[in-house]
């Protein structure tokens, strides 16, 4: 089968959505991955700390350990989710490109890869959501800091 310049601009027209779609799944996956390799950093940190302790300090280290060890599989199955989602992506331009070059009717299963691609980045975002959450209930401020802070306002405040 025989294309003309028009059929193959057409069908790169149509490739571009699902393309952006690919570069936005690249971007998450780099940030994703920053933040896996933050709590990798921080738990060997923590895993050098771990024999070194006792009592209260070594029930902190060993429940943050426990949360870095499932922020951990949570990053890990976002990242699994955005590379399928990635995958799906080319599999949808490869189809685009197939209907195009011979003439079949592949309209169904590009629809179908292209809603499979949308439901994977939906997941790999659900489960950065989860991750982030995770990484906020780990901060604990220590009330005695926010003891020595209040009384500095209140000193502060006094002054005026």
């Amino acid at each position: 089968m025989s294309l003309d310049a028009s059929a193959i601009a057409q069908t790169i027209q149509l490739s571009v959505t699902p393309v952006f779609l690919l570069v936005a799944t690249g971007s998450l996956l780099n940030v994703i991955a920053g933040r896996l390799a933050r709590v990798v950093d921080r738990s060997r940190v923590l895993m050098e700390r771990w024999p070194e302790t006792e009592g209260a300090e070594h029930d902190r280290i060993v429940a943050e350990l426990r949360v870095a060890d499932r922020r951990m599989a949570v990053i890990n199955n976002s990242i699994l989710a955005a590379v399928a989602g990635g995958i799906v992506v080319c599999l949808l331009v490869a189809l685009l490109f197939t209907q195009a070059f011979t003439g079949a009717n592949l309209a169904v299963a590009a629809s179908w890869a292209f809603a499979a691609a949308m439901l994977l980045l939906l997941v790999s975002l659900i489960l950065f959501l989860i991750e982030v959450r995770l990484a906020i209930r780990t901060i604990r401020v220590p009330m005695d800091l926010l003891e020595i802070e209040e009384i500095g306002w209140n000193k502060r405040r006094d002054r005026r």
